[in-house]
């Protein structure tokens, strides 16, 4: 979750409300300054390179990195005749993004005609995120989309009494379980591998990715398919999570302290499918 995206603020579907009077507009847009060096790679190269990168976070997409025009490379974008428009910043220009033998078709975009109060992003462009080889952030890939800075998590450990059941069977039952905490989600717990009965969790040919957690493997448990799941490797920064079980509280009885839990407001995701070369590790560029 971000400032716009799922349940965020600026979303179509907030789990909050501004107190204020009147109603905001139903599309909110946010411009920002990333405060941070983006980097873009494409044919093997780099294409982009920047420390004055806008965020613009737009309700219902990702946060989208636009770059001011003498950061990107001579020759790497091409014009097409393809114009579409946007229904509050006007005009969008697509461009083929290009290197050596390598190009993309319309992968990248820039607003032709922008009103005045959309000041910041003019002279800018956005390269769509799959078509590059990598975005990185100094040295380090950015995998998924780019990092939003309203997105937080934290996990906290308790002695809360958490037992999830299958019927009378009994698939959990713990007192140390984690509550992984994420901005705009409602609370989410996991529960370590060794107070989850053996043979419970039957692991699906699925998995789904997440930017700032990794890789989620999930489970079927009887005949309640996914409802289980677990970063077995999680990011560093989640590793207090890594290798432990959470459960679907709208698939399987889930009671923490004597009390049923529910799928509360806010507690869906959009799943992301993996990431390309996602098993590679980018710890340096050379």
């Amino acid at each position: 979750m971000g400032l716009s995206w799922q349940q965020g603020p600026l979303a179509a579907h907030s789990v909050g409300r501004f107190l204020v009077p009147d109603p905001l507009p139903e599309r909110l847009l946010y411009a920002e300054p990333l405060r941070r060096r983006l980097r873009v790679r494409f044919g093997g190269d780099w294409i982009a390179d920047s420390e004055d990168v806008v965020l613009l976070h737009e309700p219902g997409r990702y946060p989208v990195a636009y770059f001011p025009e003498p950061a990107i490379a001579p020759d790497a974008l091409r014009a097409t005749d393809h114009v579409t428009n946007h229904p509050q910043l006007g005009p969008t220009r697509w461009l083929t993004v290009q290197h050596g033998d390598t190009h993309a078709e319309r992968a990248a975009w820039r607003f032709a005609d922008l009103p005045a109060y959309a000041e910041p992003l003019r002279g800018r462009t956005a390269f769509a995120w799959h078509p590059m080889d990598a975005f990185y952030e100094e040295d380090e890939r950015i995998l998924g989309h780019a990092a939003d800075s309203y997105h937080r998590i934290d996990i906290r450990r308790t002695s809360r009494h958490l037992v999830v059941r299958d019927g009378e069977r009994i698939v959990a039952d713990t007192v140390r379980p984690h509550v992984l905490y994420e901005s705009g989600f409602a609370p989410r717990w996991y529960v370590p591998r060794s107070d989850v009965e053996a043979g419970a969790l039957a692991p699906v040919d699925r998995q789904t990715f997440c930017p700032y957690k990794g890789l989620a493997s999930y489970y079927d448990i009887g005949d309640r398919a996914r409802a289980a799941w677990s970063y077995e490797e999680a990011w560093p920064e989640v590793h207090l999570v890594s290798n432990f079980v959470s459960f679907e509280p709208d698939k399987i009885d889930v009671n923490l302290d004597g009390c049923g839990l529910t799928l509360e407001p806010g507690q869906s995701v959009v799943a992301h499918g993996i990431d390309r070369d996602f098993d590679e590790v980018f710890t340096s560029t050379r």
